[in-house]
């Protein structure tokens, strides 16, 4: 019977090492692309709203789930093709007599800045705040819409 002798590898050998590093940013990738934020954002107590981004022939439309909050808590930025929305989520100051079997809503502040493949025209931008979702309205620049040239021939 042969008998085949394999090498162990040293634990802080550099490509261990590689490989966990790998790993973990697997990992993080993850995580973010499950539920849009890393462990670090998770552990810090910031908050990042889920957004859907569309795109119309004249103007992107971003709808920002941010439920629980007032339109005066909201906070809307656009710069150049940028742009941010940010506010935050007040904790209930009210705990007297009452015992929490579960805490899952989060506190606050949160962020969330989303670049765009265009200019924006900044002064056209619509911002409605219905059940919880933000939907902006975000017309493209002249400078960056599409223009028909005409071919001579």
């Amino acid at each position: 019977m042969a008998t085949t002798m394999t090498s162990q590898k040293n634990p802080s050998s550099l490509s261990n090492r590689d490989s966990l590093s790998s790993l973990r940013k697997e990992m993080d990738d993850l995580v973010t692309n499950f539920w849009g934020a890393t462990p670090t954002t998770w552990l810090s107590g910031h908050l990042s709203p889920a957004v859907d981004l569309s795109e119309k022939e004249n103007a992107f439309v971003m709808k920002v789930d941010i439920p629980g909050l007032e339109s005066k808590d909201l906070n809307v930025q656009v710069h150049g093709n940028t742009v941010t929305v940010s506010g935050q989520r007040q904790e209930d100051k009210e705990t007297k007599d009452k015992t929490f079997y579960r805490m899952e809503r989060r506190q606050g502040s949160f962020s969330r800045s989303v670049n765009l493949p265009s200019n924006i025209n900044e002064d056209e931008v619509a911002a409605e705040y219905v059940s919880g979702v933000l939907t902006l309205t975000l017309p493209k620049a002249e400078s960056s819409k599409a223009k028909k040239i005409a071919v001579k021939g």
